[in-house]
């Protein structure tokens, strides 16, 4: 079984991703994580020194050689990877979806800790940050919801969103 994990930056991808994994002797994976150990790079870096596109290409390839690997696993995937190419596709056809929705307050609160660390919004202010988030999640929630299983995590702890994942998983 290969599950895969989507949502906007700080949505608890990783978080609930690690949890659900362990709970279902699975493996996890980072998609980025998985990217940086084959770049030889960080995500900033590889934005800096070789743009967006790039990095776009290289998040496809790697999402594609996971997915059709006979692994199974949990795969958290980046807020962008579902919008890009033919991603969100192939998520649905060779694994199953999970959307974790959550509020613009609650993604803006989680998202002005350690910001720096991401590229997209690293140098966009607290004040204008809801706008950012706002502007991005209304370009990006027609990808996420195409998603087959879709779950409103604000208020819910981890442990309860990973019990409501795999109540929905076949």
């Amino acid at each position: 079984m290969k599950v895969v994990l989507i949502g906007y930056m700080t949505s608890g991808k990783s978080a609930v991703g690690k949890l659900l994994a362990k709970e279902s002797s699975l493996d996890f994976i980072d998609l980025d994580a998985y990217i940086e150990t084959k770049e030889g790079k960080s995500i900033p870096t590889i934005f800096k020194e070789k743009g967006e596109i790039y990095f776009r290409l290289k998040e496809s390839e790697c999402l594609s050689e996971l997915l059709n690997s006979k692994n199974s696993f949990v795969l958290s995937v980046g807020g962008g990877t579902p919008c890009y190419g033919k991603n969100m596709e192939m998520i649905n056809a060779l694994s199953q979806s999970v959307f974790l929705k959550a509020s613009i307050n609650t993604l803006c609160e989680r998202l002005k800790i350690g910001k720096i660390s991401r590229p997209l919004i690293a140098k966009i202010s607290n004040e204008k940050l809801p706008e950012f988030i706002g502007k991005h999640l209304f370009e990006r929630t027609p990808f996420y919801v195409l998603s087959q299983n879709s779950i409103q995590t604000d208020g819910l702890t981890i442990d309860k969103i990973v019990s409501q994942i795999k109540k929905r998983l076949v």
